[in-house]
């Protein structure tokens, strides 16, 4: 496949074309709103070429035109912002715009052209989505932008200094846990925005999906304390903890392969069928007649620093557990443990697990007596909050943990 050669000539073409997009944006504004902006069809690509022009020069010798021409517009942009805030109107995303397309310009024949292209979408992009972006912003919670802030500013300043070396007989590297801690906050975040976003437009079901990517068991405790306080809503409740249950597989499969991938091959097609089988089990014809839009479960931002740090002990601790479990006890001790950690968060358990990629089959193993383990106990942690659906329940999650069975005796 031949490349494109990026000549003069079509870099000129490009920085015109941008102009010509951020133009049309601007003119499509002031028709639909009815109000002035600083430039329009015509001055944007004008200024666009502007930059290229100002560039242009620079490469030829001239190099004074360039910021020269960078300091004639943002004189002509501030002009028109004095202007525009006597007459009592504010807001300066038009002249920033008009000085981002001088620059996108200049950039088209100065570098790379993925560059002046994003930033023109970019501009473009911005400037249409005015409306949009201000409701999300109307509509955004405080409190969890303010704590995802902290986590990331307390991971950025964490994570340089903390020392990349193992310390102790049971090779413990700060640096080493803390990207996991981060890998695992980072997917569930994605499950958490999704889930706030999407999950009460369409109901409990698609709660349930996303809300999987965070925590089944948490999604399954929620969903059956709304269905406790309200037990026409239990068939779909019980819905959306089993597809939360299916997700869980995917989204340990995702981990496996990000920090282990050596255990990818054997796990990916278990991991695969036993998330198809909670799927078949979730598909039923619903008794209740809930409403169509539900509240989605509640769910703990990961990206708080309580969480992240509690998953941090907890992992420390099963991978000093599971050495130690192993020295003494041998593999019936691992699988014990397996099982046992079942009853709570069971990420920590099989992260700390694939990190011993010498134990290879055993690995498999525990980690499949984990999710069979937590599988039954969300199955109980449901049918105990929802007494209504304990016969669903009941067979429901009884086939999908004897489903682990033939896959266990596969090795």
């Amino acid at each position: 496949m031949t490349t494109i050669e990026w000549t003069v000539q079509l870099r000129f073409v490009v920085a015109l074309a941008l102009g010509f997009l951020v133009g049309l944006e601007r003119e499509s504004t002031k028709i639909e709103q009815q109000k002035l902006v600083f430039g329009g069809v015509r001055t944007h690509p004008l200024i666009s070429l502007l930059g290229f022009g100002c560039a242009w020069l620079h490469n030829v010798g001239a190099e004074f035109f360039l910021p020269a021409g960078m300091l004639a517009m943002t004189v002509l942009t501030g002009i028109a912002y004095v202007a525009k805030i006597k007459s009592e109107r504010y807001g300066s995303t038009s002249e920033v715009s008009a000085l981002l397309t001088f620059v996108t310009g200049a950039l088209a024949l100065l570098v790379d052209i993925w560059a002046a292209m994003a930033l023109g979408v970019f501009n473009t992009i911005l400037l249409s989505e005015k409306a949009r972006l201000e409701t999300y912003v109307e509509n955004l919670n405080k409190v969890e932008f303010l704590a995802t802030l902290k986590f990331l500013l307390v991971t950025m300043i964490i994570l340089p200094v903390l020392p990349d070396r193992p310390f102790t007989r049971f090779e413990l590297n700060p640096t080493a846990i803390w990207r996991i801690v981060i890998l695992v906050s980072s997917i569930g975040f994605v499950g958490y925005f999704l889930s706030k976003k999407f999950g009460e437009r369409v109901g409990l079901w698609l709660s349930g999906l996303l809300g999987g990517i965070v925590s089944s068991t948490a999604v399954t405790i929620a969903v059956g304390r709304l269905a406790q306080t309200s037990p026409q809503r239990g068939a779909r409740a019980l819905q959306a903890a089993i597809l939360a249950g299916s997700v869980m597989y995917l989204r340990i499969l995702v981990l496996v392969a990000i920090v282990s991938p050596i255990f990818v091959d054997p796990l990916w097609w278990k991991l695969v069928v036993l998330s198809v089988v909670g799927l078949a089990l979730s598909f039923r014809v619903t008794r209740d007649g809930g409403e169509e839009h539900e509240p989605p479960p509640s769910l703990q931002n990961p990206f708080e620093i309580t969480p992240a740090l509690m998953f941090a002990v907890l992992f420390v601790v099963l991978l000093v557990a599971t050495e130690m479990v192993r020295e003494s006890m041998g593999l019936t001790g691992l699988y014990a443990l397996g099982a046992l950690v079942g009853v709570s968060d069971i990420d920590p358990f099989i992260l700390s697990m694939i990190q011993v990629p010498s134990l290879g089959d055993i690995v498999v193993t525990a980690v499949l007596i984990a999710m069979m383990s937590n599988t039954v106990v969300k199955g109980v942690y449901f049918g105990f909050l929802v007494p209504g659906e304990r016969r669903a329940v009941a067979w429901r999650y009884a086939v999908w943990a004897v489903a682990h069975v033939p896959l266990l005796l596969l090795g």
